[in-house]
C-alpha cells in the first residue's frame, strides 16, 4: 500500500463500525424485499447468497480503490493479483457498446435479434427466444441490470457477428486501455466449461476498465436503474449490484459470482465533486462483497486528499 493508502490508517475501525451499522440496517431492508419477491430460476448471481463450493474464507481476495479523474489508487490489497470476473466480464461489452454508440456507428434503437446460440444461454438470463428482438437499449438494460447472459451473446453476435470473434475485440481493448493482468476468453464470465480457460482481470484493471466506463452517460444510465420492465413489463429486471439501493452516491457498475470466483463487485459512487471507484474480488459471500465496498468507498470519501 503506498502512502495515499496509508492515510485511510486512523480512520479506518471508526468507518468499519459505523458502515456495519448502517449496512446491517440495509441489508435488513433487502431481506424483507426479498421475501416480497418472486425468485426466477436461472438468476444465479441473485440467487447466490454464498460461495459454498469454494475455499474462500477471507473478507476478500483483491480490492483497490481509485480516483478516476487522476488515475491515483489509494488503496489496494494484491490489486494485481489475476482472478475470475465472473460477470463482471461484461463490463467490457458494456465499454465497446458504449464507445461505438458515442462514434455513431451503433444507435439506441438498432434491433438486436437473438440467434439459437443465444438463447440457449445458461445462468442469469431473460429467457430470450430464437429470433425475439429486442432494442440495443432494451438489450443494454437486460446485461447491466440483470446480467443476462443470453442477452450479451445476442449483442456480441450482432456487433462482432460471433461471440469468438467480439472476445478479440475485448482482448485488443483490454490491451489498449493497459490491461496487462486480463485475458477475456467469453463476453459474458460464465464459469469455463471442460476444457475451456476462465477470464481473468485484477482489481487494479477492473478500475481502469470503469474509470473509461464512467465517461459515458448511457452506462451510468443503465447501471443505476434499480429495477426495470422487459418484455412490455412482463419481465422485472431488478439491479444485481445492491448498492445502488443502500449506499448514498452509488450509481454503477456491475458485480460477478460463480463459486470459484466468489462475489466480486465494481462499484462507483459519487459525493459532492469527488468520485471513486472501488473494486472487491473473491468475497465468500454477497453481502460480505457489498459491505466491503462500502466501507473502502466511505474510507477513501473521507480521508481522500486532492
Amino acid at each position: 500500500m503506498g502512502s495515499e493508502g496509508r492515510r485511510f490508517g486512523a480512520w479506518s475501525m471508526l468507518a468499519a463500525v459505523v458502515m456495519a451499522v448502517l449496512f446491517t440496517a440495509s441489508t435488513s431492508a433487502l431481506a424483507r424485499h426479498r421475501a416480497q419477491t418472486r425468485h426466477r430460476p436461472g438468476n444465479s448471481e441473485e440467487a447466490a447468497e454464498s460461495a459454498s463450493g469454494s475455499k474462500l474464507t477471507a473478507p476478500y481476495v483483491t480490492a483497490c480503490v481509485m480516483e478516476p479523474a487522476s488515475g491515483r489508487v489509494i488503496f489496494d490489497k494484491d490489486m494485481h493479483k489475476p482472478w475470475p470476473p465472473a460477470s463482471m466480464t461484461k463490463m467490457m461489452l458494456m465499454l465497446i457498446v458504449a464507445e461505438k454508440l458515442h462514434e455513431g456507428s451503433l444507435k439506441l434503437t438498432d434491433q438486436v435479434s437473438t440467434s439459437a446460440l443465444a438463447s440457449r444461454m445458461g445462468g442469469s438470463q431473460v429467457y430470450l427466444k430464437e429470433g425475439e428482438t429486442f432494442s440495443l437499449d432494451d438489450m443494454m438494460k437486460a446485461i447491466v441490470v440483470h446480467s443476462a447472459n443470453d442477452a450479451t451473446l445476442a449483442m456480441a453476435e450482432y456487433i462482432a457477428g460471433s461471440g469468438e470473434a467480439f472476445v478479440v475485440m475485448m482482448n485488443k481493448r483490454a490491451h489498449e486501455l493497459g490491461m496487462k493482468d486480463t485475458q477475456y476468453h467469453s463476453p459474458h464470465g460464465l464459469p469455463p466449461a471442460p476444457g475451456q480457460q476462465a477470464d481473468m482481470t485484477s482489481a487494479y484493471d477492473s478500475a481502469l476498465l470503469a474509470r473509461e466506463l464512467i465517461k459515458y452517460p448511457d452506462v451510468l444510465r443503465w447501471s443505476s436503474i434499480d429495477v426495470s420492465g422487459f418484455r412490455n413489463n412482463t419481465f422485472e429486471l431488478r439491479n444485481t449490484n445492491h448498492l445502488i439501493r443502500t449506499y448514498r452516491g452509488c450509481d454503477g457498475l456491475k458485480t460477478g459470482f460463480y463459486s470459484q470466483a466468489g462475489f466480486n463487485v465494481t462499484a462507483t459512487a459519487r459525493r459532492g465533486g469527488l468520485r471513486l471507484i472501488a473494486v472487491v474480488m473473491g468475497s465468500p459471500r454477497k453481502q460480505e462483497n457489498f459491505g466491503q465496498a462500502a466501507t473502502l468507498l466511505s474510507q477513501g470519501f473521507m480521508n481522500y486528499y486532492q
